[in-house]
């Protein structure tokens, strides 16, 4: 039986303390007998978990020890409850004699516990019920990544280009032009082989390239139109006259800079960029360099084509004080975070993000156009689509800053030819995507005009030309509005007239072995019915003049006059046989209007070709009004091939009745028992239905399509069944070929994206067009239903940066709940027990909060409105444009069921953290016992003299110092996120320490202060990749010799509080409890810190940082009150003497 004094909290289960030093060092290791009979009353009445408090008393510096409530036993004796109870930390010291001794200390009767002492838990226990919250976290994570990267996931189909790139440096862009010229440098792209110099002489166009890109990137797109112009259009004499000349690439040199996360970069750049290109201007007014016909106007402006963030600093520009206005109208975006910061790890990035899209929308809000200085830019965002993993496609929407008419957002898939989604970097290099884009870039260019480009109207309607559909309501058909080319003299009878009403099917060309020519009357304008005429042909249709095998026009009779002269044709067709009465047709060529579509046959499985592969013509398709068509008599479908020609032709006119189905279905009943609907056997070639229903990004869905082909055993499917799925905003289509099981996903309503500037025209909801074989006779029945597993999926990229924000909810009530404990019980406990309390009361309640306000912000549409957004008032300054930045980002009650998933994600990956932070300190602590490991036959004596001290008695001088010194660096040379990470590191040591001694020493006090440091570690380390992009930015602009400080990043208050704490807890000293009220602003604190993580940690993550540094402040406050300093003493800490005063317990 162990004896202990009447005045000491000696037992086994306490931490050593450290001795008086009044006393002779030798007593530190005796101890006072108790007489047997009182001794064995103690024994009796005592805990075997002696816990140890403090009070403080009314004498300075003097500090005694009692033993607080404990949940296993009874107080006989209670301190005064106004006051703190703080608990000293306990660990061990070096005695006089070298040896590792307990420490013992205090003065006054401890109070008796009757109970017996609870076990000390191991850190690495958890509860069965914690662990299975923990594995289902863990298994819908990995359901959620497996499904990203095996469901859903869109085919490739990009082609490799090919270049031969130079480029020129532009020296005399120096220090004289811009203060960043010693960081950043401009080029001049040359394609060797083409252009014979480095003078100017053409359009210019600046790239911009995007985080960590290189200024090399311009080549494919630089190469592809060296090479058109050179090989086409200087050749064309009308595309000359009309303006089009070689374009003047110019690049910038960034040095791989990281715009994504960091503010002052973007401004860098947008900066450097202003002055660029007034630089650039100039070159076209110097003799020397510029190349240029003299009767050409010089350059004002300059078209901006940016990629990734790139785009971001694009429109930054206009909003610099250095931007020379009217520089820029027209700016053309690939893959680039528009609505959005792809992160938000830093307030500067928030903030200009904000400032941005603020000044775009105020200025297209504005009543009349000259108070617009936007007013004659245009905004064309390009997006890669499903594959893009580095920035979502959602965040590529400029439909919240722009009006339609002066810009929009497309996807690759959408465009003709390309029909492919691409990934981050192939929308540079994608070869079909690069020859779509550089002719549309040329179509805009006018260099008679100063501007360089055509009229805003003009650029926005040859941009919907050449990357939409053609299929939009907002598509414009040209050649209606044209001049007639063609005179068609046919014969005067009936036989090459289709009845009204009927269908022309033609399943070969030049079969009758001369050229025939099928008329199909025009119904007139008024007719019953909403009706329209649609033409499918797997040939190309000719333009005037040319020689091909199919040609369609419409026609209006000419008058037989003799006055009426065949004038004004560019050609003349005469089809008609001697002898036979003949009528003459005044035609418009159709093919300026016509729609490609990918080749749908049973042979087929995607609608693009790939590198290698045999190239595919497309299909033909037409589709008009009849109201647009209602002035001509015919539509003059021409055969022109007189050899028979494997082909075919379906033309007819149709009811919108008959082809267009709308389903109103709740997004409920669709997952519960899916859709079903059928196509009849008499039907309209292309039948489209929509769904208002689907508008989420976070669904995907299976589309399954089963016809049972031809009815007559003798006749074939002209095509297989083609699908277009499509949405109006943004423009979204995909095209599925052979079309029987289809993967359907879209880019629609996406968490955290504002809604758009101006209402919707259409109604919304996700639409699909069947291209099926009218003439089998059989029906098609079409089954929609949700893909759960593929949806998980789509949480990935919309959510992927949750995981930086909401597992400090879990993290931060653990350790509230391990406050809450340590403050009653005198317990710290570990972090999965305080995990498994959470999960039983306080996440629980966090989580139904979150789902009640959620719901209680949700929008109150009315019955039928299948709307997201939340509309008060049609001018764009009354809409709340940040509506969707709170929690999970959307206020559609049908998504509620994230919140409880994503927590339980979080929650599997805070346990994760924990285990392997565990596991390094454990690995940590093995390799320091290795190091230090004591041959076998030393004595045990020995062993405990050459021992080290776990915690030295740490000098409060030194700890000044080193504070201080980390503090001036913070202020003149390293940003505060690089003493966040050291101060990581130091409590990763402090930690490791901790746990050894622990495992060598095992008591409650030790293992009080092992979770204690164990969890104030979990903290940093959620905390910390908030603040690494920041690190590496710095890192990245001393590899580049750029030591010009950030002034953002130098606030010694934004860490002060952090290396207090850490260093605090170098030495070793524990927490005091708080038995007053102010204990509640602990857990307030920590309460706060989860809350705001939930609510706003993924719009606002970077405030997260300045809550936990508010909560280290909190706590460095609680361990300074063990302490009474005076001005003495503290003076005494530059003379060295500061080890008189009375200390805390220390390990």
């Amino acid at each position: 039986m162990r004896r202990h004094s009447s005045g000491s909290s000696g037992d086994d289960d306490t931490s050593p303390a450290e001795p008086s030093h009044a006393d002779p060092p030798d007593s530190q290791t005796k101890h006072h007998r108790l007489s047997a009979p009182q001794s064995a009353k103690l024994d009796r009445r005592r805990s075997t978990d002696r816990r140890t408090s403090i009070s403080i008393s009314h004498r300075s510096s003097s500090i005694n020890w009692r033993t607080p409530d404990s949940r296993n036993a009874t107080i006989e004796k209670l301190a005064s409850p106004s006051r703190a109870s703080p608990s000293p930390s306990l660990g061990l010291i070096l005695t006089a004699n070298g040896v590792v001794a307990a420490e013992e200390m205090g003065t006054e009767q401890e109070p008796r516990l009757v109970g017996r002492r609870p076990q000390c838990r191991s850190p690495w226990a958890i509860s069965s019920f914690a662990l299975a919250a923990s594995l289902i976290g863990i298994g819908l994570l990995f359901a959620i990544l497996h499904s990203s990267v095996t469901r859903q996931v869109d085919p490739k189909g990009c082609r490799m280009s090919y270049m031969r790139p130079s480029y020129a440096k532009l020296d005399d862009f120096d220090t004289e032009h811009t203060r960043l010229a010693g960081k950043y440098s401009l080029y001049l792209y040359r394609e060797q082989g083409i252009d014979r110099d480095t003078k100017v002489r053409g359009v210019p166009i600046l790239f911009i390239p995007g985080n960590a890109g290189s200024y090399k990137q311009v080549r494919p797109i630089a190469a592809e139109a060296a090479n058109y112009f050179h090989d086409v259009l200087q050749h064309d004499e009308a595309a000359v006259k009309a303006g089009a000349r070689s374009l003047d690439f110019f690049t910038v040199d960034f040095n791989e800079d990281i715009t994504a996360f960091h503010g002052q970069t973007l401004l860098d750049q947008a900066e450097y960029l202003n002055e660029a290109i007034r630089y650039i201007l100039s070159l076209y007014l110097d003799p020397r360099i510029s190349d240029r016909h003299s009767d050409l106007p010089d350059p004002t402006s300059v078209i901006v084509l940016g990629h990734s963030m790139g785009g971001i600093v694009a429109r930054t520009m206009l909003i610099m004080p250095n931007y020379q206005t009217n520089s820029i109208n027209t700016i053309i975006t690939m893959s680039a975070p528009h609505a959005r910061p792809p992160v938000s790890f830093d307030g500067l990035i928030v903030k200009t993000y904000n400032d941005i899209n603020n000044y775009w929308r105020h200025a297209y809000s504005q009543q009349w156009a000259n108070d617009n200085p936007l007013w004659h830019v245009t905004l064309v965002s390009i997006a890669g689509g499903g594959l893009d993993t580095i920035v979502p496609s959602d965040y590529a929407g400029v439909e919240s800053l722009v009006p339609d008419t002066h810009g929009f957002t497309v996807f690759t898939s959408t465009i003709p030819n390309v029909w492919t989604s691409m990934d981050h970097l192939a929308i540079l290099w994608c070869d079909q995507f690069r020859k779509a884009l550089t002719r549309a870039i040329f179509d805009v260019m006018d260099v008679n005009r100063a501007t360089q480009t055509k009229p805003r109207a003009e650029r926005m309607r040859v941009f919907k030309k050449w990357l939409l559909t053609g299929m939009e309501t907002v598509a414009e058909k040209t050649a209606l509005h044209s001049a007639s080319t063609t005179l068609l003299t046919v014969e005067d009878n009936s036989d090459a007239i289709i009845a009204e009403g009927e269908r022309l099917v033609l399943r070969s060309l030049g079969s009758a072995g001369t050229v025939r020519a099928h008329l199909m009357p025009i119904p007139p304008s008024g007719s019953p019915g909403m009706k329209r005429f649609t033409l499918l042909a797997d040939a190309k249709l000719d333009k005037p003049g040319e020689n091909g095998k199919l040609e369609v026009m419409f026609c209006s009779v000419i008058p037989s006059h003799p006055s009426h002269l065949a004038v004004g044709f560019q050609s003349q067709m005469d089809i008609s046989r001697e002898g036979l009465g003949t009528a003459r047709l005044a035609c418009k060529n159709a093919a300026p209007d016509v729609v490609l579509l990918p080749a749908s046959t049973d042979s087929t499985r995607l609608p693009f070709y790939k590198e290698g592969e045999a190239e595919i013509t497309p299909f033909s398709y037409l589709e008009y009004g009849v109201d647009e068509i209602a002035e001509h008599q015919f539509v003059a479908v021409i055969e022109k091939t007189t050899i028979p020609t494997p082909a075919f032709v379906v033309a007819e006119f149709s009811d919108h009745s008959q082809s267009h189905q709308t389903h109103h279905i709740s997004l409920r009943s669709l997952l519960t028992f899916g859709m079903k609907f059928q196509l009849p056997s008499e039907r309209p070639t292309v039948s489209e239905v929509r769904v208002p229903s689907l508008q989420s990004g976070l669904l995907a869905y299976n589309l399954r399509v089963r016809s049972q082909g031809c009815g007559d055993g003798d006749k074939t499917e002209l095509f297989a069944p083609l699908v277009r799925q499509y949405l109006s905003e943004p423009y979204e289509s995909k095209y599925f070929v052979n079309a029987r099981e289809v993967a359907v996903s879209l880019h629609g309503v996406a968490p955290y994206i504002p809604p758009p500037l101006t209402r919707a025209s259409e109604e919304p909801g996700l639409s699909f067009q069947f291209w099926t074989d009218p003439t089998c006779n059989s029906s098609v029945q079409v089954e929609l239903t949700v893909d759960a597993a593929g949806s998980l999926g789509k949480l990935y990229m919309r959510y992927r940066t949750v995981f930086a924000a909401f597992p400090l909810l879990a993290v931060a009530l653990v350790l509230r709940k391990q406050f809450r404990v340590y403050d009653n019980t005198g317990v710290f406990i570990p972090f999965t027990e305080s995990l498994d309390l959470c999960l039983r009361q306080s996440i629980p309640l966090m989580i139904t909060s979150l789902v009640l306000l959620t719901f209680s912000m949700a929008n109150k549409a009315p019955a039928g409105n299948a709307s997201f957004w939340h509309w008060r008032n049609s001018a764009p300054s009354f809409i709340d444009f940040a509506h969707s930045d709170l929690m999970i980002g959307t206020q559609d009650p049908f998504f509620l069921f994230l919140i409880p998933l994503i927590a339980v994600v979080c929650i599997g990956v805070c346990t994760i953290l924990n285990y392997l932070t565990l596991a390094l300190t454990q690995v940590l602590s093995a390799i320091i016992s290795v190091l230090t490991f004591s041959p076998g036959w030393i004595r045990n004596e020995d062993r405990k003299k050459s021992a080290p001290a776990a915690f030295l008695a740490s000098s409060p001088r030194r700890r000044m110092i080193t504070a201080a010194v980390l503090l001036f660096l913070v202020s003149t040379v390293v940003p505060y996120q690089f003493a966040y990470l050291v101060a990581c590191l130091v409590q990763l040591t402090t930690t490791v320490r901790a746990q050894r001694i622990a495992a060598e020493l095992r008591s409650t006090a030790n293992s009080n202060f092992y979770n204690y440091v164990h969890s104030i570690l979990m903290l940093m380390l959620w905390i910390l990749p908030i603040n690494l992009p920041t690190l590496v930015v710095w890192v990245r602009n001393l590899a580049v010799h750029w030591l010009t400080p950030f002034t953002s990043h130098h606030n010694i208050l934004s860490i002060m509080p952090f290396i207090v704490l850490v260093e605090t807890l170098t030495t070793g000293r524990m927490i005091p409890r708080v038995g007053s009220r102010l204990k509640h602003v602990t857990s307030a604190l920590l309460f706060g810190i989860a809350v705001y993580a939930a609510v706003y940690g993924v719009s606002y993550a970077y405030r997260l940082h300045y809550l936990a540094n508010l909560v280290a402040f909190w706590l460095a406050i609680l361990h300074s009150a063990s302490d009474s300093w005076s001005l003495a003493e503290i003076s005494h800490l530059y003379a060295g003497d500061a080890g008189d005063r009375k200390r805390g317990k220390e390990p």
